[in-house]
């Protein structure tokens, strides 16, 4: 049987530059919904455990709505950048630690402007030790990102947040989410306002990566 090769050039440049993106989405431009239907499309192909297909993915347009969730995504989000600015002394005024604090804060700050929230959930309460709490959320996490890679070969950009989960009953309530689901997260969903994006600086594989045992090169 022949192996099928792909294109690696194209599915290495999406890999290795899809982003989390909150600087550079664009308030203004419309998002189409047969744009979100074909990424969603694609997410779903991801691998679920046991074939469960629990995920379920709620897509908020609304601007009423957007503006409750936003104020309880703006209220933990500042004390969350509050506690991290205090938490890095000076290194919060400069560098990447200044940058990554204006990026957060700025999504922060315009959240209900996004043009669309997409809130993914799994049926079901996370329970049980690690490993009933890794199939819960492996059976969800896979289909989010390649959510993210499908809006990404689009021209649209995302980022995985969690803020409003210190609210999820109070979310729940507004977007008649009923008991036994679980919200994983929210992804805000926009245009880019730029064309590209470049691969993030990153720890090399090789001192991350071990062979055997922990600790032992996987190369020499």
């Amino acid at each position: 049987m022949q192996t099928v090769v792909m294109d690696t050039t194209s599915t290495d440049h999406l890999l290795s530059t899809t982003r989390s993106v909150r600087l550079k989405l664009d308030l203004e431009r419309p998002v189409e919904d047969e744009v979100l239907l074909e990424c969603l499309r694609l997410a779903i192909q991801a691998p679920t455990p046991g074939g469960a297909q629990s995920w379920r993915w709620l897509v908020v347009r609304d601007q009423e709505t957007k503006n409750k969730i936003g104020a309880y995504f703006r209220a933990v989000g500042n004390a969350y950048i509050q506690a991290g600015i205090e938490a890095a002394g000076e290194a919060a005024k400069s560098g990447p630690v200044a940058r990554m604090v204006r990026s957060g804060q700025h999504l922060i700050d315009v959240i209900e402007k996004v043009p669309v929230l997409v809130i993914p959930c799994a049926q079901g309460r996370p329970e049980g030790g690690n490993a009933e709490t890794s199939v819960f959320y492996g059976g969800i996490f896979p289909a989010v990102w390649s959510f993210q890679l499908a809006l990404r070969s689009r021209g649209l950009g995302s980022t995985l947040t969690s803020y409003h989960l210190g609210h999820e009953t109070e979310v729940a309530e507004i977007l008649g989410i009923p008991d036994g689901v679980t919200q994983v997260g929210l992804l805000p969903v926009a245009y880019t306002t730029v064309p590209d994006f470049k691969p993030a600086p990153r720890t090399p594989v090789e001192e991350i990566a071990y062979l055997d045992r922990w600790g032992q090169a996987i190369s020499s």
